[in-house]
């Protein structure tokens, strides 16, 4: 267990400590079963966990705080966190973090040697927000079980040379599955994604307006996010499964077409129009408007003519 600036790291061993539990079989791999646990300590109030963590939890007592939102565990619910993020509880609260549930954790040092070690971080989830997590059906949820419950008997035998391998593949296919879920939840869940994706066009357009980008410059992903208050990986990955494009390419997209208005509508010079869309370098807008349309801006332009 480690301080810095009153946040305390927290390693598997710790969490263990914390819950009461033995040490854990494995020093880098751990799955808990929360059901019966008493906790022999209070969980800090701020803190991060040095390791990958990928639960099914429900009623849990208390609320924690994950990025910037508050979230409670009234019902069965996947959750990913990866090491380093930040995790508060309310300082008032003398409730546990417990529930029912079954929890994955993996150090990254698992995965060293391993593809895994890199893909890992390709899995957006593991960024969301606690209120974006994925809600599993009863087959699912069984299927995720079955897998956490093949880990924690792989490494409860005897450990031989395959031992890990059989392990790191099994996660792999935990995340797979994870991602597939995901994508099918995005599916479900259209309705209030396409309001998301109603109000992404409309914020879009009041960001383009000439005024605004004059102000304020082209909209990042982070700032857009914020605006429609979901996680930036959230976002791309949700609007990838509804329209094959990432928040960056819609945003792309909205910037080429105030472009195509500018060159075809006003005598401004290729560079004006670059800077008035926010580019520092004409050169970018250039690059970026042939990649999308094919033609470069003056290509463009002359084909009105």
């Amino acid at each position: 267990m480690k301080r810095e600036n009153d946040i305390t790291t927290l390693s598997i061993k710790d969490e263990h400590r914390i819950l009461g539990l033995s040490k854990p079989a494995h020093p880098l791999i751990s799955v808990l079963h929360f059901e019966g646990i008493v906790p022999q300590e209070t969980f800090p109030e701020r803190f991060f966990f040095d390791f990958y963590s990928i639960s099914i939890k429900k009623n849990v007592k208390g609320k924690l705080r994950y990025g910037q939102k508050h979230f409670d565990f009234d019902s069965g619910i996947m959750t990913f966190m990866s090491p380093n993020q930040l995790i508060a509880r309310p300082a008032d609260k003398d409730e546990n973090l417990v529930g029912e549930g079954v929890c994955l954790n993996i150090h990254p040092d698992f995965f060293l040697g391993y593809p895994l070690a890199k893909t890992i971080r390709e899995y957006g989830f593991f960024s969301y927000e606690l209120s974006e997590a994925l809600h599993l059906s009863d087959s699912e949820e069984k299927a995720v079980l079955g897998i956490m419950n093949s880990i924690e008997t792989e490494y409860s035998n005897n450990i031989d040379r395959f031992s890990q391998n059989v392990m790191v593949a099994q996660i792999e296919l935990l995340l797979q599955y994870s991602d597939r879920y995901y994508n099918r939840q995005f599916i479900t869940r259209k309705p209030s994604n396409d309001q998301i994706l109603v109000r992404l066009e409309s914020l879009l357009t009041i960001c383009f307006d000439d005024k605004n980008l004059a102000e304020n410059g082209l909209p990042t992903v982070q700032y857009v996010s914020e605006q429609l208050n979901v996680s930036p990986n959230y976002l791309s990955d949700m609007l990838r499964s509804i329209t094959g494009q990432t928040t960056q390419q819609h945003i792309h997209n909205k910037l080429i077409e105030k472009g195509k208005t500018l060159l075809s509508t006003t005598h401004l010079s290729v560079a004006e129009i670059a800077y008035q869309l926010g580019f520092e370098y004409p050169q970018s807008f250039n690059k970026l408007f042939k990649k999308k349309e094919s033609l470069s801006p003056l290509e463009f332009r002359a084909s009105f003519n």
